[in-house]
Formats: structure tokens, sequence, C-alpha cells
């Protein structure tokens, strides 16, 4: 029997999602995780709500002012949040 070295938990549990078939609903919940980190604290605090719906990020503001700004960079939030991701999950941004 050839030995291997050890495996972390987080190869293990990655290796677990993988197989199970769940490797894309984990990627979706880690991109709405990541919207606070893209978009920064001033506008996460603006930020009621965000979820994934099949490719989609939803995402539900306070400000009237900051859904019109954000509409316009919804292509650069979808590539920013896929880029940190490694791999295309986001199809595009809804703004509430």
């Amino acid at each position: 029997m050839k030995r291997t070295e050890p495996k972390s938990f987080a190869e293990i549990f990655d290796e677990a999602v993988q197989q199970s078939g769940h490797a894309d609903t984990f990627a979706e919940q880690h991109a709405a995780y990541l919207w606070s980190e893209i978009v920064g604290q001033g506008v996460n605090r603006m930020t009621l709500r965000r979820y994934v719906d099949h490719g989609v990020l939803h995402v539900t503001l306070t400000s009237a002012a900051l859904k019109n700004e954000l509409s316009f960079h919804r292509s650069t939030l979808v590539e920013a949040i896929n880029s940190r991701l490694g791999k295309n999950v986001i199809t595009s941004i809804e703004i509430h």
C-alpha cells in the first residue's frame, strides 16, 4: 500500500462537496458572502438582503440613489465576484 501525505480538513471537505454534487450551491453562497468584501462597508451597511438564485445575485438596498449608482456597475461587480471565486458562478445582478 502506497503511503500518502495526510490531507487537511479543507481538502477532505472540498472533495466531499464535489462528490455530492453541491459544489455549485456552495459557490453561489460564497458569492453572496463576497458581496460585502467587494462593495465595502459603506455599501454593505445599506444592504438589507442578498441571495443567489440560478446564477443571479439578488441584492436589496435601502438607498434609491445607491441602487441607481450600482446599476451602472453591474457588469464590473459580476466580474469582480467571479474573479474572486475563480469561476463564473454569477451571470447577473438584480438590484432591488
